[in-house]
């Protein structure tokens, strides 16, 4: 009987740990996957922007979502609903000449200009019985007023401010522009008759001349001093430190320097 030989191989116990794994892995054929398919790790989420800064005037900014705001402001000038939809561009066109009167105002007489509480409120009174979007709506009425302002994203604190602001800037122009500047009745009947008034479709009772002669009056006395007012921001606009950020919404105007900004 032939003498069996048994050789016995003695493996320490962590080597036989090792050796065993890369046999198991080499076995499954995921030995190669790991090392050619490291886990990478999850990617940030890219960042959301709120807002932007599209412009300073003298150290203030102004906001993209400023401009979104007065394109929606702009519903409570007549002026504008005469004429077309406010374009982002003018509106902050719009914005950038406020900035500058308000800085000049604050400079000049801010209380002089600034008008009262009461003011106000028959001014936005006003707006509600006569401008003729409102008429349509019935904003005379609080649930008609709160249609009108939930149709076009307005809050109430924000249309008192903007209407403040209107206020304090027809005055400022009375105080400064309007000297030897007079609206005669005949002005304001014309516009009355020729503009107001086809603004009223056909079973809206639109409101006397009697009622609206003052408001008449205000705005034919803003486009009356308009070339003064042009001139008087031109000048601001130089002096001042203007940068438009946004070369979407800057004006070849501005970019040469001399931009406009009726209000």
């Amino acid at each position: 009987m032939r003498n069996r030989i048994t050789i016995r191989l003695k493996i320490k116990p962590g080597i036989a740990f090792v050796w065993t794994m890369a046999v198991c892995l080499a076995a499954s054929g995921t030995a190669s996957g790991v090392a050619q398919n490291p886990v990478q790790a999850p990617q940030a989420a890219p960042p959301v922007v709120l807002d932007r800064v599209v412009a300073v005037v003298n150290n203030r900014a102004i906001l993209a979502s400023d401009v979104d705001e007065e394109m929606r402001l702009a519903v409570l000038d007549p002026g504008w609903a005469e004429t077309a939809t406010l374009t982002p561009r003018l509106a902050l066109e719009r914005l950038i000449s406020r900035a500058l009167i308000q800085q000049q105002i604050r400079q000049e007489d801010a209380q002089a200009a600034e008008p009262s509480q009461s003011e106000v409120d028959a001014r936005v009174g006003e707006i509600r019985k006569e401008l003729p979007v409102c008429v349509r709506l019935n904003c005379a009425s609080d649930e008609g007023w709160r249609a009108f302002l939930a149709a076009h994203e307005l809050a109430p604190e924000r249309v008192e401010s903007y209407t403040r602001y209107r206020v304090q800037i027809l005055r400022f122009i009375e105080q400064r522009f309007r000297q030897g500047i007079r609206i005669s009745p005949e002005e304001i009947e014309t516009y009355y008759r020729g503009t107001l008034l086809p603004q009223y479709s056909a079973g809206q009772a639109p409101p006397s001349l009697d009622q609206v002669a003052t408001r008449i009056e205000e705005i034919l006395l803003e486009r009356q001093v308009n070339v003064l007012f042009d001139d008087w921001l031109r000048n601001l606009r130089k002096q001042g430190d203007v940068k438009v950020l946004d070369p979407a919404l800057e004006t070849p105007e501005a970019a040469g320097g001399t931009g406009e900004g009726n209000e």
